[in-house]
């Protein structure tokens, strides 16, 4: 099974420079994506682009647009798709999409950043404070859990190039980097990527400014993580580089895992919004 989680800040113009085209030929059993930026009536202008010919396509769109929204491109049709994290302030921003295939659920997460403003950051912490507790249940659950997407935390020192610099931004706060030590520590979740790869330098997100990509300065931010159950199931994980869709690189991780086969698709099977 290989999933791939794409932050594409801006579906439309990820579209532009190649990404659908570069999906295309991964193979991915599901592709979750974050920022789509977009609302699903004018997606459907161009449904075979955005409704790509293989997939069941769900987007869950913000109410503000042009801003946040998540989606699900899914080669096996769910037998469940859930809309929202249940907070009406973050689902109303279009931040989290799961897909129920028997006993594996897959999550389009994308968390608040608080680069903006201190608004931004504390409604960041309100959502990291519902979000945690969901995930105890999902521990508790039985079921099996990949929760992919732009976490907006890089979690250790190997994990942003410029460490002593970002120790009181947003995105390295060490109550964002301690929150993370709890999901991976004491409730068990586990970091997908670090279960294969350990070196330095493996990141996922460079700013804009200055010469970030080219000198490659920038931040490990998206993740797929996993329940405790799924722990040595990741066999391979790349980040790819050889082209730019955004801000963000696509991860992408093979596991030892297959999704039950309830009806794998052979041409697009619509899309569902929240």
């Amino acid at each position: 099974m290989r999933i791939i989680s794409a932050n594409t800040n801006g579906i439309r113009s990820a579209a532009k420079k190649g990404f659908f085209e570069w999906m295309k030929q991964q193979q991915a059993d599901v592709v979750c994506i974050q920022e789509t930026k977009a609302q699903i009536h004018q997606l459907q202008e161009n449904p075979a682009l955005f409704f790509p010919e293989g997939y069941h396509c769900y987007y869950h769109d913000a109410i503000k647009k042009g801003y946040s929204g998540v989606a699900l491109y899914c080669r096996t049709q769910p037998d469940d798709v859930i809309m929202g994290m249940g907070d009406a302030e973050f689902d109303a921003e279009g931040r989290y999409i799961e897909a129920r295939f028997g006993k594996l659920s897959v999550i389009s997460l994308y968390l608040p950043s608080g680069s903006s403003s201190e608004e931004r950051q504390q409604a960041k912490y309100r959502c990291m404070d519902h979000f945690l507790p969901l995930m105890e249940q999902m521990k508790a659950s039985g079921r099996d859990y990949i929760i992919c997407g732009d976490w907006n935390i890089a979690h250790q020192n190997i994990d942003i190039k410029n460490w002593k610099g970002n120790l009181k931004n947003s995105g390295f706060l060490p109550e964002e980097r301690a929150w993370l030590d709890k999901l991976f520590g004491e409730v068990g979740f586990v970091d997908g990527f670090r279960e294969v790869n350990q070196e330095a330098e493996q990141y996922t997100w460079w700013s804009n400014r200055g010469q970030a990509w080219a000198k490659n300065v920038g931040w490990r931010i998206d993740y797929q993580i996993l329940s405790p159950s799924l722990q040595g199931k990741v066999s391979a994980a790349a980040i790819y580089k050889d082209e730019r869709f955004s801000d963000h690189a696509p991860l992408s991780l093979d596991y030892a895992y297959e999704i039950p086969c309830q009806s794998v698709v052979a041409a697009n099977a619509g899309s569902v919004t929240g």
